[in-house]
Parts: C-alpha cells; structure tokens; sequence
C-alpha cells in the first residue's frame, strides 16, 4: 500500500525547511532541502558538519565531477563528498547554478557511493514535485517517518484523477464552451478541460496545453504559449468540436520558480534544453499520462491531436488512447523566441 497523503505531507515540510527521510530498498536518507534551509536549521539537522550533498548527475557535470558518467541521466542522483570548507553558503552555491557566475566555485568536489540509490533518486523526484532545487544535505540512517519512492510514485499517479466540478464557459473566440476541474485529493493545484462546440459524429481535435504563466497571462515573448493557446482554441472552435485540456504543469513540469531560473540561465546564453539539465532536471518532466487520463473521463479514447510533439503522441497512445491524426500547431517565430523554438525543432524533436 502507497500513501499519497504522507507525500502531500512531507512535500509541505520540504518547503518550510523540516528536514524529512526516504526509505528504500536499500536504506533510508534523511535529507534537508538546501533552497529551504538555513546555516542553523543545517546545524540542527547536522552537528557534527558530516552529511554529503546529493544533485543531480546533471549539475554534477557542470561542476565537473571527474568520474561521472557522461551518459548519465541529468536527473539521476549524485553524492558529493562534504569537507570542512563545504558550509551553507558553499552549498548553496553548489546547489543553483544561477550563482555559477558570481560565486566561483571551490572544488575540486569528489563523489562517493550511495548507499541508498533508489532512495536518492526518489528524492530529486521529490524536489520536482515540491517545486524545489534538486539538492539536499543527505544523511543515511534509520528515521522514525518516512516515505518510500512507491508512496512517491502514488502521489503522481494519474489514474488518481477525478472530476471535481464543471460549468458553462464562454470564452474568446468560442463562446460555446464549457469548463470541466479535475485533481486528487492531495494535489495544490487543478487541471482543466475546455469543452469547445458540441459533439456532430466527427472525432474531438485535441490540444494538450500546459500551463504558462508568464506566456499565457503576461504575454511573455520568450516563449510561444500564449499565441498557441489562442491559435488552439480558434482551430478547435473551426474543427466544430474538441477539447483543449490545460495541465498545470509549469516549466515543463519543473514549476515557476525553476522556470524563472532556467530562464536566468537562457539569459547567461544557454537554451532551454542545457538550462533544464544544468538545474538537475530532466529535458522535459511532464506526465501527459494526465492527459491521457483526462479524455478517458471525458468518455474521448480517440482523437485527433494539434500538436508538433511527437512525445504527446507517444505519450498519449501508452495511455490507452488512440491518435487517429496529428494534426500541425505551427506560428511564426519572433525575434525574441525564434531561439526557442529552434531548440524545440533541434534537440526536442518538435516538427516545426
């Protein structure tokens, strides 16, 4: 049995600087979360000054830990061996790679064997989850509560999703519409469904749209979410029915804050896909089984997809549901994204 509750719990803690502890199969590490701790809470949490560090294996390459491997996933676990001179502050420059530049770095760093790697790789899980850098002081040894990677697991399972409310929605551009919540009990946030014209025998044009704040709200150029938002729901609107499902899954699944420090990173002249990894997490971390989950409430198992990701496609299809077309989601670049959406069509496979 999984207890997506004691996740809700744990990721509270995280945020508010508690330390907390996972148990593996192989040991339990106790772990206090660098963003949200402090010199004290670290003494408290660590006396003696001896507790290693745990990153990711891709901030691990940006501080060039020599016997790393190079195919290593940038979201796997990586210890760091403490020393005397690694304190609070050197760790916190270990942690955000946004103080690359203004804080040099010491080094050289040396990684060591982790007792508990499953425990550790469920942590920097964790970290995703609670919207924090993948980066903690780790301790191995017993714990009176802790979580395991299953209870982990459980809290993002997407099967979990319900319905919790809809209503009629007219909204720009189509003004027959309506608006269908879901979410888990434990879940902050809400994902959405715009249910756009009425059902006339032909299949549902689909669009998977996450969340962006900053395009979506604010009109953001660096990306293009906010036009294709828009441009989804007018091709939806002309197909005569479908459904645009808008997942809060900010960032490519990393959330605002890391979004914002990604793009800090965009600024010292990486692209999106090295800013990602350079913060520890993967090219894109969302689970569009959501998705997936979303339609098959919706009584839609087949659709037509807008969409230029293959990985929605595939994605989608390992769900249950079946891709009857994929149908193209392009708009014109401009000077401030046309970077961006190079990246997209270069590294992430995106057919732009």
């Amino acid at each position: 049995m999984t207890d997506p509750r004691a996740v809700a719990r744990v990721v509270d803690a995280l945020r508010r600087g508690w330390p907390v502890a996972i148990r593996g199969a192989e040991g339990t590490l106790k772990l206090l979360a660098i963003e949200t701790a402090d010199a004290e809470r670290l003494k408290a949490f660590d006396p003696d000054g001896v507790a290693p560090i745990l990153l990711s294996a891709g901030r691990a390459a940006t501080l060039k830990l020599a016997n790393q491997r190079e195919a290593a996933a940038p979201d796997g676990p990586v210890l760091v061996e403490r020393v005397p001179w690694l304190d609070f502050d050197t760790a916190t420059a270990l942690a955000d790679p946004q103080l690359d530049l203004a804080t040099p770095l010491k080094g050289p760093f040396r990684a060591i064997c982790i007792d508990a790697p499953d425990a550790a790789a469920a942590a920097l899980r964790l970290a995703r989850v609670a919207g924090l850098l993948p980066a903690f002081f780790a301790i191995t040894g017993d714990a009176d509560e802790a979580i395991t990677p299953a209870d982990i697991d459980g809290h993002e399972d997407a099967d979990r999703l319900h319905i919790v409310g809809r209503a009629r929605l007219p909204v720009e551009g189509a003004e027959d519409t309506e608006i269908v919540a879901f979410r888990t009990d434990e879940m902050p946030g809400e994902h959405v469904a715009l249910l756009i014209g009425q059902p006339n025998g032909n299949l549902p044009l689909v669009r998977l749209h996450s969340e962006c704040l900053t395009g979506d709200v604010l009109g953001s150029l660096k990306c293009d979410c906010g036009p294709q938002l828009k441009a989804a729901i007018a091709a939806i609107e002309a197909s005569g029915w479908g459904i645009l499902l808008y997942l809060r899954q900010e960032g490519r699944g990393i959330g605002l804050i890391n979004k914002l420090r990604a793009y800090a990173l965009q600024d010292q002249g990486f692209d999106t896909v090295d800013a990602n990894t350079r913060l520890g997490f993967a090219v894109d971390a969302r689970n569009f089984a959501v998705a997936g989950r979303m339609l098959k409430l919706l009584g839609q198992k087949t659709v037509r997809l807008l969409t230029n990701n293959p990985d929605k496609v595939a994605a989608l299809q390992a769900s249950g549901i079946t891709i009857a077309e994929r149908v193209a989601h392009k708009l014109p670049p401009n000077p401030h994204n046309e970077r961006y959406l190079a990246t997209k069509r270069d590294r992430t496979g995106h057919q732009l």
